[in-house]
């Protein structure tokens, strides 16, 4: 697993690993790795895996990324030991971790890296203890009352100032402040918490001394066994007892005395655990100072359940602002009125399956007189189709004015997209260019349902089979075939996505296009009133049950 390691500015030392097959750079909360300056731009720069290789691009930022002190004005490989500069941040990259992280590892705290040792834990035995009653704790155990009420004093205030706190990116570091406050003694400190799978993911960890190694140690075992016995341990001497003997990690550290408390839902179901210890022999804990820790323990987490909570609910606002923001971006592309040539009528429907989609319709006036009618379906749902939605009304009208015929339009779209799209997204797109005067219609096909011609005399074709080509951005060096028709009085053209043709109903049954050229075998009447034949004839198939795709129709016929 590939990941860059800060090597200049405020997070000196970090770590963060990179997902496959793009990690996004940049200020805004949904970057996977976050480079907080205000020269930063919100999106600035991704690493893509492509074919074995990383890859880096510059997301059109304002301040721009450099590559070994080179600006990176398009996708430039990169290897192992490069430097990447944005703004202030400087990062080092590197192809493979140096230890064995949890998987989508996601650790923010600072320059010491904490990393999971494997355990033999075959017969390791832990000092489990049971949590202590406040009022019997510090009975017998030789500790003064000021050292006890400067104990209790810290406790109050980390209470106070947990519940003030709501994101867990300032819970987790001052939990750990706190704990370096009530126990002096205490070296080293970590937060452990379980991901959406259960995976032991180290969240936060602090050194008190200018510790020169940048890895701590954490045991699989004693997380896990105070996690799942939901109680605390408590070692007086880890590295020399007897019971941690199989746990490498704990004999690898000089530690002398160690504390771990597990952290617990509402429910009463762990989710994580805290930990603290000491590497002198003299400060070793008490059973009263794991009272303290199990307090502190429980108040974590409250506080960062709320600010879980807190932080779902924002990314849950994010979310639906930049789906409102989709959905009026979608809006805009969508034609707002139907062309109005004499002799000519046409129809279309469009319904999202979800609240953006990514099917796409639209009307485009050329400047010798003709009309391009296009109906295309993005491969995906939701934000990220509706953006390359958007990108293709853009870019089709652009190529359309600077091609002599559609085949052409559609060559220099499929090397765009072939260029611009990540790997496994692709468009399927259907595009008929009408000349009103003689009824000429030239059509081409990018791995599309083949459109649907309804003749004068009733008969039914699907037109350029032999000419449909495979999907935009499959292929960059692909060329199309075109094929032109001539629609006479009386006829029309059906122009469709595969939400039209594979609407599901209750008993999983598709609707399929042998149904719609039944329709428009029996149907009678104007384009417009066929077209709503279709539309209701799947709405009566499908009888309100949920579809999972988008549904389009574009209809237009000679009068």
């Amino acid at each position: 697993m590939a990941y860059l390691k800060v090597v200049e500015g405020s997070n000196s030392g970090q770590i963060c690993e990179l997902k496959e097959p793009n990690s996004v750079l940049g200020r805004h909360p949904d970057c996977d790795v976050s480079v907080n300056a205000g020269a930063v731009s919100r999106h600035h720069a991704r690493i893509v895996l492509f074919a074995g290789d990383y890859y880096l691009e510059d997301l059109h930022s304002r301040n721009g990324t450099f590559l070994n002190e080179k600006r990176v004005r398009d996708r430039q490989k990169i290897d192992d030991g490069d430097r990447i500069r944005i703004s202030d941040a400087v990062f080092t990259f590197h192809r493979d971790l140096p230890f064995d992280l949890p998987k989508r590892s996601r650790f923010n705290g600072g320059a010491t890296m904490p990393i999971f040792v494997p355990d033999n834990e075959q017969g390791a035995r832990l000092v489990v203890v049971s949590t202590l009653d406040v009022s019997s704790s510090s009975e017998g155990t030789g500790r003064s009352n000021a050292a006890l009420q400067a104990e209790l004093r810290a406790l109050l205030e980390i209470t106070r100032s947990l519940h003030k706190t709501i994101g867990l990116d300032e819970v987790l570091p001052q939990i750990l402040d706190s704990l370096f406050v009530i126990f002096p003694p205490v070296d080293r400190g970590f937060i452990v918490l379980e991901d959406d799978e259960g995976e032991l993911t180290p969240r936060w960890v602090k050194v008190r001394r200018g510790d020169t190694d940048d890895t701590v140690p954490i045991s699989r075992t004693v997380v896990r066994r105070a996690m799942e016995s939901r109680q605390a341990i408590l070692s007086a001497d880890a590295a020399d007892d007897s019971r941690f003997k199989n746990s490498s990690s704990v004999s690898a550290a000089p530690i002398r005395s160690m504390m771990c408390a597990p952290l617990i839902h509402k429910d009463g179901s762990a989710f994580g655990a805290l930990q603290v210890d000491t590497i002198h022999a003299r400060d070793r804990f008490r059973e009263d100072d794991l009272e303290v820790l199990l307090t502190v323990a429980k108040q974590a987490s409250i506080a960062i359940d709320n600010a879980r909570l807190h932080e779902q609910t924002l990314r849950q606002r994010t979310f639906e602002r930049e789906l409102e923001v989709a959905r009026e971006i979608q809006r805009s592309f969508l034609p707002k009125e139907r062309p109005q040539l004499s002799g000519y009528e046409f129809f279309d429907y469009y319904e999202p399956a979800y609240d953006v989609g990514g099917d796409f319709y639209d009307y485009i006036p050329l400047p010798d007189g003709r009309w391009a009618l296009l109906v295309a379906d993005v491969v995906g749902h939701g934000v990220g189709a509706a953006m390359l939605t958007a990108k293709l009304a853009a870019e089709v009208r652009f190529r359309l004015l600077s091609a002599r015929e559609p085949v052409e339009a559609i060559n220099q779209l499929n090397a765009s997209f072939a260029r611009d799209l990540v790997k496994g997204h692709f468009i399927t797109c259907l595009m008929a260019v009408l000349t009103p005067d003689t009824g000429d219609v030239a059509i081409v096909n990018a791995g599309h349902m083949r459109p649907i011609l309804r003749r004068g005399d009733g008969q039914i074709a699907d037109l350029g089979d032999e000419q449909a080509g495979l999907p935009l951005g499959v292929l960059g060096g692909r060329r199309y075939a075109q094929c032109t028709i001539q629609l006479s009085p009386g006829e029309l053209l059906v122009m469709y996505t595969d939400g039209i043709s594979e609407a599901m109903n209750a008993a999983k049954e598709r609707y399929g296009a042998d149904q719609i050229r039944q329709q428009l075998d029996t149907a009678t009447g104007s384009p417009r009133q066929r077209g709503q034949d279709i539309v209701g004839d799947v709405q009566c198939f499908i009888s309100g049950c949920p579809q999972t795709d988008d549904m389009c129709l574009v209809c237009f016929g000679r009068a």
